[in-house]
């Protein structure tokens, strides 16, 4: 759906950064690493910002307005891209984005600050999926590999310094500097893609013919999109209105529920939802990774901050820990073998076991320093197991289907984690904000995901 199918003309390389990819390359590189930064660095600031805006009550729905509309971009961007080329819905990407930081930065109510989360999700949706088909129709087929794997390194560093270097800035500037401080490193990126932006441009009648397969047609795919991002979001919003307002909170859950299930039954492979076996339930494992590891990720701040009285450097620290265990993992990966049914069951489990010893972080007597150790186990099953979920489905794709089972894997990863982290939040505000009800709040949320995680380590047999 969104891949495009690249022009393989013979071509000789001069490499990833020779002389005829090098700004390019360079300038994809910081774009993902600024994109990267935001996503992996808000979670550390986000209790300043909840403390400063009174906005504890949307702590989980800014996380999931990100993702919600990231999902939703993904897919309009990727057939907007295979149809019309890649330089308008990147430069319109980029522009939302900043706006969104901007707004985000100068935010001075709770619902600024989500509509900012929302605008930024836009831009880095459309951005990312756009510098994909840049990378196919730019540069040379041998060349490709390189680009595509240079685009997941530009996660490593911000995964591993993003959380404390915000930490460090919000503590001694002020969180509103975490946003700020990207958008000027904006321009340098801009200028170093004009040429391959230029040559996008004179290309796009030359482009390769989108597909059209049932997940290549523009007006279903986007209302599936928007029925999938609007399902969620209502269902999200009444979920969290049900202790208040029991009765519109349960109508707006339905209803929520059902424009969500509608979109995804269109979104995702046949039977998915279903769990069939092979690639139709190898869809599905990567929303419950992402469910149960980042609807803990997301609260881990929040109670070392608000329960154990960590400065906001010293909470980021332990979010450092759980990309260090990622990076393990999915080296490890690459290097082992066997069933990869076993390796995504083991990648589950490990998940698991890092929840379970992170919950303790919250008890009276337990050090919340345990959550360090406790994430780099969960960060290591990530890595392990997500890999690998990554890895089977292009396997199992059909040569014609890669692109919209990569889209696929994308809305399950994305709506996962906005489901988890909105409930998550939603079970905060029920239980209360007082040190000791974050701290039990943790807990449930904890447990829940626990939960999750030990489903996808019994589902992962059905994977073959």
């Amino acid at each position: 759906m969104t891949a495009p199918k690249a022009l393989d003309a013979p071509h000789r390389s001069t490499g990833l950064f020779g002389p005829e990819y090098r700004t390019a390359s360079l300038g994809i590189l910081l774009v993902v690493t600024l994109i990267a930064f935001e996503g992996m660095s808000v979670g550390v600031v986000m209790p300043a910002i909840a403390d400063e805006l009174d906005a504890l009550d949307l702590y989980g729905l800014s996380f999931s307005a990100f993702l919600i509309a990231s999902l939703f971009m993904n897919v309009v961007a990727g057939l907007w891209s295979d149809r019309r080329g890649y330089p308008v819905p990147f430069l319109a990407g980029v522009v939302l984005f900043v706006i969104g930081m901007a707004l985000a930065g100068a935010a001075t109510t709770a619902g600024m600050f989500l509509a900012a989360r929302a605008v930024q999700g836009l831009g880095a949706g459309a951005s990312i999926v756009a510098l994909y088909v840049m990378i196919a129709r730019v540069y040379a087929v041998d060349v490709r590999p390189k680009a595509f794997a240079s685009v997941s390194a530009a996660w490593v560093v911000p995964a591993m310094v993003g959380p404390s270097v915000a930490g460090f800035v919000g503590q001694h500037w002020g969180w509103r500097y975490v946003f700020y401080g990207i958008i000027p490193l904006v321009i340098p990126a801009l200028v170093m893609l004009v040429p391959a932006l230029r040559k996008g441009s004179a290309a796009e009648a030359d482009a390769p013919q989108p597909g059209t397969g049932p997940r290549s047609r523009p007006v279903a795919m986007t209302l599936a999109a928007t029925c999938t991002a609007g399902g969620a979001g209502l269902l999200l919003h009444g979920v969290d209105r049900l202790h208040r307002d029991l009765v519109p909170g349960s109508l707006e859950t339905v209803a929520g529920l059902a424009l969500l299930l509608w979109g995804l039954y269109r979104l995702l492979p046949p039977r998915a939802l279903r769990f069939a076996r092979g690639l139709p339930t190898t869809i599905v494992m990567r929303g419950f990774f992402s469910a149960s590891f980042f609807g803990v990720n997301a609260f881990i701040p929040l109670a070392l901050q608000e329960v154990k009285s960590f400065d906001t450097t010293s909470a980021g620290v332990a979010l450092t820990t759980g990309a260090l265990g990622w990076s393990a993992g999915a080296y490890i990966q690459s290097k082992g073998s066997g069933h990869a049914h076993q390796r995504i069951r083991l990648g589950a489990a490990g998940v698991a076991t890092g929840i379970v010893l992170c919950l303790l972080s919250v008890l009276p007597g337990v050090t919340g320093w345990i959550a360090v150790p406790a994430w780099i186990v969960a960060g290591f099953g990530m890595g392990f197991g997500l890999t690998t979920v990554s890895v089977t489905a292009m396997k199992q794709s059909p040569v014609h289907e890669q692109g919209a089972n990569s889209a696929a894997l994308s809305v399950s990863d994305q709506l996962g984690s906005a489901l988890s982290i909105g409930i998550g939040g939603a079970l905060v505000n029920v239980i209360g904000h007082s040190s000791s009800q974050i701290a039990t709040g943790f807990l449930v949320i904890s447990c829940l995901m626990g939960v999750i995680a030990v489903t996808g380590s019994v589902l992962a047999g059905r994977t073959r």
